[in-house]
């Protein structure tokens, strides 16, 4: 599937509140589900715009028909040691398993090496997500470690795999 990468707006509030509630789509990410309200989401985006000197959010759109399918973040960005942690999910589920994320991942890797000279990203991801895993090896992520029973979800203690990826080991494609 091809995407194309733009910043969040607040037009696209109402269809990441919608997959914040879906409990199938949260159980793929590193939280725990809780409902969010639209108050919240509000909230949280004028938090986004206030500290977009450290955060990335962009939307994840179907090149064709310019549809919002997800989300791929730069966070926490660390200028001086020229770091940040990435993540992605691909709220729309129609759209998963088509190489979305694989294409957004890439592309918002670019985007932190070869445009804000970014230095190192990485991320965490559940340990039982091998898909996810897996793509970020493909992509050349490296585990660093694991973080025994980090975090509680779905009434149980889960690993979370630390893993990242320096800007010498990404290759363009």
């Amino acid at each position: 599937m091809k995407v194309i990468l733009r910043e969040l707006e607040r037009s696209d509030l109402a269809i990441l509140n919608s997959w914040r509630n879906d409990h199938a789509t949260i159980d793929q990410l590193g939280s725990a589900f809780r409902f969010v309200g639209t108050e919240v989401d509000e909230k949280w985006f004028e938090g986004y715009l206030a500290s977009r000197s450290h955060n990335v959010r962009l939307a994840i759109c179907d090149e064709k028909s310019r549809k919002v399918i997800g989300a791929a973040y730069l966070l926490e960005i660390d200028w001086i040691s020229r770091s940040a942690e990435f993540a992605i999910w691909i709220g729309e589920a129609t759209a998963r398993g088509k190489g979305a994320g694989e294409t957004a991942t890439r592309a918002m890797l670019r985007h932190a090496f070869h445009d804000l000279n970014l230095h190192r990203v990485h991320l965490a991801v559940i340990a039982g997500n091998k898909a996810a895993a897996a793509l970020y090896r493909k992509i050349g992520f490296v585990q660093e470690g694991v973080r025994r029973q980090a975090l509680f979800k779905n009434g149980k203690y889960v690993d979370v795999v630390e893993m990242a990826i320096l800007s010498s080991e990404f290759k363009l494609k």
